[in-house]
């Protein structure tokens, strides 16, 4: 008896692995992937015309509230409005921008443009009782927009308590012992009369806190893009 013949078995088609790699959607194309998050992260932090506009601005306007005549006192340091400024453009403008602006006001007058207290300029300021406290100027700003920014970015309310507390506390943190320690350099002072003279700055700093509390809640409601970002809240799945 005679068999049928077998059918012959067809061989499938299989995939190499040059092929399935081809035929897979790429992270460009999914838009997963990130190295396309990379360089728009990049972009957001790049410096914009507006950005060094800012900048340029509070520098001048630290400079403008140096020139304003000051109260001098017997350590040689005279009570300004310089702080004032400084808090005032770290708060507002943040920490990177603000860090930025007051040391384009210290290079400039380092440089010999006569922007400090009282009309002076150049490196000779930094044999100063003052010196202390304008070396501290940009780490200042640097901190209490770091203040500013973490703060606002988890309290939604009391904004202008929040403000003068980072303010103050960077006054304190930053400010005063930096202050202290030009005092007992270039003045050659003992820690307790540098200190007792640093004590002199202290109700002037309270009122300056307060008045750049105040404009920066104004300068955030009338232009909301300087505003730090409120960070979402995380919401709990709630079980079934």
């Amino acid at each position: 008896m005679s068999t049928a013949p077998e059918p012959a078995a067809t061989s499938l088609p299989v995939p190499s692995p040059e092929t399935s790699a081809s035929s897979l959607p790429s992270s460009r194309e999914t838009g997963g992937g990130s190295s396309g998050a990379a360089p728009r992260a990049a972009s957001r932090r790049r410096w914009g015309a507006a950005d060094l506009s800012y900048i340029a601005v509070f520098a001048a306007l630290i400079a403008a509230f140096s020139l304003v005549p000051g109260i001098p006192l017997a350590a040689g340091v005279p009570i300004t409005l310089q702080t004032l400024a400084v808090t005032l453009a770290g708060m507002v403008l943040g920490p990177a921008r603000g860090a930025a602006a007051v040391g384009l006001y210290l290079a400039a007058g380092l440089a010999g443009l006569p922007v400090f207290s009282g009309f002076t300029s150049g490196v000779g300021v930094l044999a100063r009782p003052s010196a202390g406290y304008l070396l501290s100027f940009p780490l200042a700003a640097l901190v209490v927009g770091l203040l500013v920014r973490v703060l606002l970015g988890r309290i939604r309310r009391v904004r202008f308590a929040v403000l003068f507390a980072a303010g103050l506390g960077t006054s304190f943190l930053v400010v005063h012992p930096l202050g202290i320690a030009g005092l007992m350099l270039n003045a050659k002072l003992s820690f307790p009369a540098a200190l007792t003279a640093d004590m002199a700055f202290w109700p002037g700093d309270v009122l300056k806190n307060l008045a750049a509390a105040a404009v920066a809640v104004s300068v955030f409601a009338a232009f909301p893009r300087l505003a730090p970002r409120m960070k979402p809240r995380r919401t709990r799945a709630h079980r079934s």
